[in-house]
């Protein structure tokens, strides 16, 4: 760590998605000073971005559980939320009205039965699910690492995941990481938390917490560099004041201009 970034994480240590904000503004100058967005910066290809999820969530009630999946419809990918004991009937729900749209499964730690979520990974694998993320507590790093030597899917890390030292020890439980700008400070390490989990044979996620366009625009500066995305966020809202990133036919399409690409409304 460079002697700016430790002077950076002395003033206010954790308040991470404040200097995720700071760091985000400089990025949008210096790239419009520059002329560029960031990812033609970076030597990205914006072709190579991937498809993002939609996220959704078990509801006691049929009808809303039912409206809730049919808002999945334009997207190639669903996220589920899992770990609150609903997990098998909010995808047994989903397939019954689409029964090929890949998955993805977000635990939020909830399992903490290794040979239970051992079972539900090989039940969710023949259901086309693609992943799980962060299935068990973060302190569960040695039943993790058992999980990730018997699971037929990669689990990815969320929760147990900050900064970048954190990516290598991850590695030793996890097939891939999740990067999120809101804990990670921002774009200036979450491309270093990408390249370094890149060179460990790691498999790399882009998520989001619920934001404007403008934080999203700006994770997805780095799409295409990831496997998955998770860029939802700003979807999730109904007070957006920023135009950026698009979602055509299901895939993360970046805007071509300088910064990080957003204009206000």
């Amino acid at each position: 760590m460079c002697i700016r970034d430790r002077y950076i994480d002395s003033v206010a240590p954790n308040n991470r998605a404040a200097k995720a904000s700071v760091d985000i503004a400089l990025h949008d100058l210096t790239g419009k000073i520059m002329g560029q967005p960031w990812y033609k910066i970076w030597g990205l290809n914006p072709d190579n971005c991937p498809n993002t999820s939609y996220t959704i969530s078990y509801n006691s009630d049929p009808k809303e559980m039912a409206a809730e999946i049919s808002e999945t419809a334009p997207f190639k990918v669903v996220k589920v939320k899992m770990g609150l004991g609903h997990d098998k009937e909010v995808v047994n729900a989903l397939r019954k009205q689409n029964a090929d749209v890949p998955i993805c499964v977000d635990a939020n730690q909830g399992w903490t039965d290794k040979e239970k979520a051992l079972d539900m990974c090989h039940w969710l694998a023949e259901r086309n699910c693609l992943f799980v993320e962060q299935p068990m507590p973060k302190e569960m790093f040695d039943e993790t690492a058992w999980l990730r030597e018997r699971s037929p899917l990669p689990i990815i890390a969320d929760e147990f995941l900050q900064r970048l030292p954190d990516v290598k020890r991850a590695s030793e439980a996890y097939d891939g990481i999740n990067i999120k700008l809101m804990k990670s400070t921002g774009m200036h390490e979450a491309y270093q938390m990408a390249t370094l989990a890149r060179a460990l044979g790691m498999k790399v996620m882009l998520g989001c917490m619920t934001e404007t366009s403008c934080a999203v625009t700006a994770a997805a500066q780095l799409a295409p560099l990831v496997d998955w995305a998770d860029l939802d966020g700003n979807l999730l809202i109904s007070n957006d004041r920023f135009d950026g990133i698009k979602i055509v036919d299901g895939k993360v399409t970046i805007p071509d201009r300088p910064g990080i690409g957003v204009e206000l409304l």
